[in-house]
């Protein structure tokens, strides 16, 4: 019988999930917010700076500061 993983979809959202939070949580806890929505360019600008300069590219966590990044640009259009 070969390998099978049903329903393997529901573990990656729940990583991306778990990703967005810690990445978020580290962000808002920086900045001192409540919601990433209160972030401005110039700090989303630094963090991104930092990214590329801390963060692998191979890392999970840029799907998670890809993700917050999402979440504001939703929130601020």
């Amino acid at each position: 019988m070969s390998f099978e993983w049903h329903r393997m979809y529901k573990h990656e959202e729940q990583i991306e999930r778990d990703v967005f939070e810690r990445v978020s949580e580290q962000i808002l806890e920086h900045y001192g917010r409540e919601n990433l929505a209160d972030l401005t360019e110039a700090q989303w600008e630094e963090i991104f700076k930092w990214q590329a300069k801390c963060v692998s590219e191979y890392s999970p966590m840029n799907i998670g500061f890809s993700n917050c990044y999402n979440h504001w640009e939703n929130e601020n259009e």
